[in-house]
Parts: structure tokens; C-alpha cells; sequence
């Protein structure tokens, strides 16, 4: 009538007597650690999600998706290049820059940046700076005025204000009278903007991009060409295809060469919170070998009666397997329930918790993301899942193999 027979029994072994109460107590403890360890497991990696998408988001809005340059680390006759780039499906914006190091001095105090210059009109093509600005306006710098946008980490180090006039010093000498001597020049304090990344804060600055190439003496050239793409997550290939198709000897560089290392931290880190959190649910596992250890023990008689009726070691097994299965299969689906609905609410339940308990989870004077992000992914729930699931199988076989190797006569020698 029950087909197969193994399901049928191994269905009903999950429904402990009531004189088995203290196996029914094991059963509950594992399947809500293996509902705990997933919920656990998906709710973390949802949060990673989120934070990595958070920093490349903040990264990317200070860069561009892509940039080419020549091999002297110049490029002549940006606009021929532009023009050409623009050609491409993916291409949606070009800026051209100019990227040098120097010194900020103001009343004493030094500080290194990276000076950038850049076309107030068309580098909103390629990067947010603009919306970025906590004091002033991005299309104050205009060429020959000589102003300067700072970071707000290098201004406060700097102790400026709008308005100051500081001093740039650029690495290039300048053979005088008096000896050689480093260029140097004064600029307006213009705007303050705050990227919310430490990198950029507290070392970049902007200038008008004629103002740089007459400060760095580039005559008419760029040190690149920015491009802004309609997926960043194919700069990779449409890298590829522009250094083909662009006439002429280039090289391109996309935003994951520009971070390799910074990602490829991140991607380490998620993989090694993966790893530890998934021994929660193989706490959870070892759990179900000692429930089963225990079925199996007080199922002694109901073993040897089932092979004197011709079950073989294999249904046996294939018994407890289906009753240790079962019990990870309802956690992961309890654990998938909960992981999934507080990765998606996870951004108001924060914020939640912090105003009932009166705690800042991330004060904002001391982080730069000050709320938890949460991005759910699919993928990472099937990963999360498929481990929970191959635990539980595992936890499974030795006393599974233990039931199996029950021999009738010596189990029912004093029923």
C-alpha cells in the first residue's frame, strides 16, 4: 500500500511515543539549530551583499567605469579618441582628466594629495562628484580662476575654509636665478566635498583641467580619457573591444583592476564568513547523529522483527536516512523562511531595534556607512541551503549503517 516502504516507516519513525518524549525534545533542538544556522547563514551573506554593493557604489561615484590612456601614461587628442569611444553601444559618457601628485600648504601645515583636473562640464558624465559637495559648487572651478576643490578629511587636516588661499606644490622644478627651485601656486578654496570613502576624502583635490595642464606644463595633452558604461559589470569585455576597435596604440583600464585588491578583500572575507557560519549548522548536524543514535537504539526490536520479515541492510538504512533527512529538510525550509524575510527587512528592523534599545549600531561620526544594507541573493540562498541539506545527509549514514548492522537474534534475545 505505501510506496516505497522506506518512506512510509521512516515518516513514522519522526513522530516519537510518548514515552519517547526525551527523543522528541532532540528532534525539536536540531531541526530549529539547523533553522537557526541557516536563517543565520543567509541573513549574514545578504548583509555582505549589501555592504559590498554599498563601497563599490561609493567607489564608482568618484571614478569612472573604465579610462584610456597611452603608454606614457598621456593622451593626445582626447577628443578624436572621445569621438571614436562614443562609437561603442556600451560607451554612455567621456571626461577627460588630468591626475598628478602634489603638496597643500596652509599656514604651516602640509599635506600630499592627488590633484585632478577635470571639466566641470562634462565630468558629471563619468562620476557624482557634483552631488558630493558639502560646501560650494563642482562648476565653481572655472579655467584661470585657479580654484580648487578639496576633500573633507583634507580640509579639516588642512584647517581651510571657503574662500582660503592655499598653496600647491608640484613635483616639477623651475630653473631660476636663484637656483631650481619646485613650482608652486596659489589657489582659491572653492568647494568641500564629502565622498563618504577615507581614499578620496582625505587625499583627493580637483582643479579646472586647463588650470592643471598649465601647472603641470602637459601642452594640450591628458594624462586619460574617463568612460562612464551602461554595465559596469561588463568593463571587462567592453574593454576588450575598444582597445580593438580604437585606431591607434591604447590602453584601458576598468574599475576592477583599479580595486583588484580592495574587492578581492572583500570576496575573501565573505567566503571565510560562509565557512565559520556554517558550522553553526554542523553543530545543528551532530545534533541529528545523536537523535538518531538514540532512535536507533530504542528501534532494536522493530529492526529485527523488519529483517526477519526480509527488509535488507539497505532499507534499514535507507530508513533512519529518510527520517534524518526529513527533519534537515523541514529546518532548511523554517531557516530559508526566516533568512529570506530578514534579509529584506533588515534595513527597517535595525533601525527598529536601535530607536527601542536606544543603541547606534553604526554611529555615523565613526563609520562612513552608518545603516546595514542588505542586497538577497538567490544564489547565495541555493549555496546556503545546499550545505544545510548535505550536513543533514551526511549526520545521517553512521546511524543509519548502525541500524542496519542490528543482527535479529542477539535484539530479540530478551523481548
Amino acid at each position: 500500500m505505501f510506496k516505497p516502504l522506506e518512506l512510509f516507516i521512516g515518516l513514522r519513525y519522526t513522530r516519537a511515543k510518548r514515552r519517547h518524549q526525551f527523543i522528541s525534545f532532540i528532534t525539536l533542538a536540531s531541526l530549529l539549530g539547523v533553522a537557526l544556522g541557516v536563517t543565520a547563514l543567509i541573513t549574514v551573506m545578504s548583509v555582505m551583499n549589501g555592504f559590498e554593493q554599498e563601497l563599490r557604489k561609493r567607489t564608482l561615484d568618484m571614478t569612472a567605469h573604465a579610462s584610456i590612456h597611452e603608454d606614457n601614461n598621456k593622451l593626445g587628442n582626447w577628443q578624436a579618441v572621445a569621438d571614436a569611444a562614443a562609437k561603442h553601444p556600451q560607451v554612455i559618457g567621456q571626461a577627460p582628466y588630468i591626475q598628478a601628485e602634489g603638496m597643500l600648504s596652509y599656514n604651516g601645515e602640509v599635506q600630499g594629495t592627488i590633484v585632478n583636473g577635470v571639466r566641470p562640464d562634462l565630468e558629471g558624465n563619468v562620476s557624482n562628484i557634483g552631488k558630493k559637495m558639502s560646501f560650494g559648487r563642482f562648476e565653481d572651478l572655472k579655467a584661470g580662476e585657479f580654484g580648487i576643490v578639496l576633500g573633507v578629511d583634507l580640509a579639516r587636516t588642512l584647517n581651510v575654509l571657503l574662500g582660503d588661499k592655499i598653496t600647491l606644490i608640484v613635483p616639477q622644478a623651475a630653473v631660476t636665478p636663484a637656483g631650481i627651485l619646485p613650482r608652486l601656486k596659489r589657489f582659491t578654496v572653492v568647494g568641500v566635498f564629502d565622498a563618504g570613502m577615507y581614499e578620496y576624502d582625505s587625499a583627493f583635490a580637483y582643479v579646472h583641467l586647463d588650470d592643471a595642464s598649465r601647472l603641470f606644463r602637459m601642452h594640450g595633452e591628458v594624462t586619460g580619457l574617463r568612460l562612464q558604461l551602461k554595465d559596469m559589470l561588463i568593463a571587462r569585455t567592453v574593454s576588450r573591444e575598444l582597445v580593438q576597435e580604437l585606431p591607434g596604440r591604447y590602453f584601458i583600464r576598468d574599475w576592477t583592476q583599479q580595486h583588484a585588491n580592495f574587492f578581492r578583500a572583500v570576496q575573501i572575507e565573505k567566503t571565510v564568513m560562509f565557512i565559520i557560519l556554517s558550522l553553526i549548522i554542523a553543530v545543528a548536524a551532530f545534533n541529528l547523529v545523536s537523535m538518531l543514535v538514540m532512535v536507533v537504539m530504542s528501534k532494536d526490536a522493530d529492526i529485527a522483527i523488519l529483517r526477519t520479515l526480509g527488509a535488507t541492510p539497505g532499507m534499514i538504512m535507507r530508513v533512519f536516512m529518510v527520517q534524518g533527512t526529513v527533519i534537515g529538510l523541514f529546518g532548511i525550509l523554517l531557516g530559508g523562511i526566516g533568512g529570506i524575510t530578514l534579509s529584506l527587512n533588515v534595513e527597517t528592523i535595525v533601525p527598529f531595534l536601535e530607536t527601542i534599545f536606544g543603541f547606534d549600531l553604526f554611529p555615523s561620526d565613526v563609520y562612513y556607512i552608518s545603516d546595514l544594507p542588505s542586497e538577497l541573493k538567490w544564489s547565495d540562498v541555493a549555496q546556503v541551503c545546499g550545505v544545510a541539506f548535505g550536513f543533514c545527509l551526511v549526520a545521517t549514514l553512521y546511524p543509519a549503517w548502525r541500524g542496519a548492522k542490528v543482527q535479529p537474534a542477539e535484539a530479540l534475545r530478551y523481548e
